[in-house]
């Protein structure tokens, strides 16, 4: 049994491209391996925000784990600020990486580098990120491409501390889905599908309405040609809402490709997008439900209980093979 950790950020809505590249994915994990699923609510804090923004939004995205299929009896699913092993670990680590290495991180260049009112925070939050995995003695991490940078740089980190101080660290590994794992835009197929895109024609919210959803797929951005065939360079959007359909059916891509030919571009578009609102209904149903009861509150208040099980022998084990003296 492998141990699997992953975590999303409460900011803004989950769209398709987070269920299908990531949050899907996890369900069957949970069947097979010992997982830990993570509200990463003190990355959040890098960027100033309204509080009670942050505290909805937070109950919101563990709603949705669940809704998605995430079982509470089978994964543990908590608040990261409910476990306060992380934050004390990433200052520990945080003495442990270098200044280079985090400048060198992509995101932190395309968000903060040049501006002198970012916080430290947006600059250190890779090794919050490195521990979060780390912390758990994690084998392998659920991620998408543009992801594969922070989970390098906590095998880096892992690897540094274990030569430094005390072979700690277990060395985790990618886990990268085949299909599905880059949800491109449907405004614009050729950059990944984002909440911070500039118009909301790029993206599909779990909990958008079946209209809205239906227009977006019918508006989708396509080609002048007619031939439907799997090519992301020449063919981004009608490879992307191959992609779409594929993971949300279940069915191949050369299925798909051979189903549809001769068809046309609009019914493929027409039939993903009721393929994504077939996939959508049971999440939003199941939401809707679970924000009108407590039951969240009691899996979360379990799931912190278990993660701070789960992470206090690493964290003592860091702390003495440090120096530091613990009574």
């Amino acid at each position: 049994m492998a141990r699997v950790f992953s975590g999303m950020q409460p900011t803004g809505d989950l769209h398709l491209g987070n269920y299908l590249g990531a949050l899907k994915h996890f369900i069957p994990y949970q069947e097979k391996d010992d997982c830990y699923f993570c509200v990463v609510d003190l990355h959040a804090l890098t960027v100033p925000g309204d509080p009670e923004a942050l505290r909805k939004k937070s109950l919101e995205l563990a709603m949705l784990y669940v809704a998605a299929g995430v079982d509470p009896n089978k994964a543990t699913l908590f608040l990261q600020s409910n476990n306060s092993a992380h934050a004390e670990a990433a200052w520990l680590m945080q003495c442990v990486a270098k200044f280079g290495e985090l400048g060198r991180m992509t995101q932190f260049k395309d968000k903060g580098q040049g501006s002198e009112s970012v916080t430290t925070g947006l600059f250190t939050y890779p090794v919050l990120m490195a521990v979060d995995i780390l912390l758990y003695n994690t084998d392998e991490v659920p991620v998408g491409e543009d992801q594969k940078q922070h989970l390098e740089l906590a095998r880096n980190l892992a690897e540094r501390f274990n030569r430094q101080y005390e072979e700690i660290f277990t060395i985790p590994e990618p886990r990268i889905p085949d299909t599905g794992a880059r949800i491109m835009g449907l405004d614009n197929p050729e950059k990944k599908m984002s909440k911070s895109a500039a118009s909301p024609a790029n993206y599909v919210m779990l909990l958008e309405d079946e209209k809205t959803i239906m227009k977006k797929f019918k508006r989708a951005v396509t080609d002048s040609d007619t031939e439907i065939r799997f090519d992301p360079e020449q063919k981004a959007g009608i490879s992307n809402l191959l992609s779409i359909m594929s993971v949300v059916t279940g069915k191949s891509i050369p299925a798909l490709i051979e189903e549809y030919q001769g068809r046309g571009y609009g019914h493929l578009k027409v039939d993903t997008g009721e393929a994504v609102i077939e996939a959508l209904r049971p999440i939003q149903q199941r939401y809707q439900a679970l924000a009108k009861s407590n039951e969240i509150e009691a899996i979360l208040t379990q799931g912190a209980i278990k993660a701070r099980e789960a992470t206090s022998e690493t964290l003592a084990k860091m702390k003495h093979a440090m120096g530091l003296v613990t009574f």
